[in-house]
């Protein structure tokens, strides 16, 4: 239940804001001011988006939009609802698709069909691991310097023998682990 209404609140606040950015002759219209369109833009261009009205989306979470699909309706919609109000035994399968289509713009298998977004996201995805990938080989060749020469082998190497000629240690520390006599670890 909370899913249903985090749904709704989500996808309301979302239009809402849509419309807050893209329609500002909406936000007008609700204080009432009177919304003129631009002389250079023509007036069919300009739409106002009625946010207090119920709108209209295909949802699986949501199955049940505010409002239906169709709001004008044709003479042959008009004649198809009159015969919705009676025995729907008597409707044919494509009468019954068409009154379905006036409510519902897509079926629940069109609305779960898979799409090719998947490619998309997977591109972008490489991309900004190709991009990182650039930056981060560009800034060990031109902004880090160079690597300390105490990771060198012949270092470590020339290090361990100082310590273990210093004797560091030597109760139960690293000279303890060295056999002076042998040349060699215990």
């Amino acid at each position: 239940m909370l899913h249903l209404t985090a749904g709704r609140v989500g996808s309301l606040l979302a239009r809402r804001a849509t419309a807050a950015f893209t329609a500002s002759s909406a936000r007008m219209a609700s204080h009432g001011h009177e919304v003129t369109p631009l002389s250079s833009v023509p007036a069919d261009v300009v739409e106002s988006v009625d946010m207090s009205q119920p709108m209209y989306w295909d949802r699986v979470d949501l199955p049940l939009p505010d409002r239906p699909y169709k709001d004008t309706l044709t003479a042959t919609d008009k004649s198809l609802k009159q015969k919705e109000k009676g025995p729907w035994g008597q409707l044919s399968k494509e009468e019954k698709i068409a009154l379905y289509r006036l409510t519902f713009c897509q079926t629940f298998p069109e609305m779960k069909q898979k799409t090719e977004e998947w490619k998309t996201v997977l591109g972008s995805v490489f991309f900004f691991l190709g991009f990182t990938g650039l930056v981060v080989w560009w800034q060990k060749v031109y902004v880090y310097p160079e690597r300390p020469r105490t990771f060198d082998d012949e270092w470590q190497a020339k290090q361990l023998k100082r310590m273990l000629d210093m004797r560091i240690s030597p109760v139960e520390g690293f000279s303890a682990k060295w056999d002076y006599e042998k040349g060699q670890w215990k």
